[in-house]
């Protein structure tokens, strides 16, 4: 379960992608929100856009890994999907931001892995905001003062990459991601294989 997270405009979401295309194996868990979908968004591709109603009403039945309210809507990782990817041998990725990262990590602790993603400069981030031109001015300024507690989590994570170059920050998530799934805990096959070796006599 490899969770990425950082303040809004930091790049998580164009790694997570690149990753994902990277990696077949890797499967993407689809947030719900509340909020509207952006132009060029899908439902069902970016987020599972539902109503407050809706939303709630998953809350109400369990339907969630995590849920918070993050600027001003609602975001939550439903819970089925993930467990039928992990079911069939997948791993998962997670774009989500801190509050769920510390829930998913709370709830599976010997599987999940936290990458947060900083912006070279603060600059360089209400650059990048203005730049996607999704938002009105008064949502940027919220969201650039909400990235000053989001950066202060840093040290919750167990990787941290500067997106100041973006194909090193996507060669870099990637090589996490790789030395993860390498660790000897997460390759039960191997056991099988050591009794083998140590049977054969030559």
């Amino acid at each position: 379960m490899l969770v990425v997270s950082s303040p809004s405009g930091a790049g998580k979401t164009t790694l997570c992608r690149r990753l994902l295309a990277d990696n077949p194996g890797l499967a993407a868990s689809i947030s719900a929100t509340t909020r509207a979908p952006r132009p060029g968004e899908a439902a069902g591709r970016e987020y599972r856009f539902l109503d407050r109603t809706g939303f709630d009403a998953m809350v109400a039945a369990g339907a969630f890994l995590e849920w918070a309210d993050v600027h001003e809507h609602r975001y939550g990782t439903p819970g089925r999907p993930v467990a039928e990817a992990l079911a069939a041998g997948k791993d998962v990725l997670f774009d989500i931001d801190w509050q769920g990262a510390a829930t998913i990590a709370a709830t599976a602790p010997d599987e999940a892995v936290r990458v947060f993603v900083l912006p070279p400069s603060m600059a360089d981030l209400a650059t990048r905001l203005h730049g996607r031109a999704q938002d009105d001015e008064g949502v940027i300024r919220r969201r650039l003062a909400r990235a000053y507690g989001e950066i202060a989590r840093w040290t919750e994570y167990d990787y941290v990459i500067v997106n100041d170059d973006l194909d090193r920050a996507a060669a870099e998530l990637g090589a996490i991601y790789r030395a993860e799934r390498l660790k000897r805990v997460r390759n039960p096959g191997l056991a099988e294989l050591v009794g083998r070796l140590l049977s054969e006599k030559l």
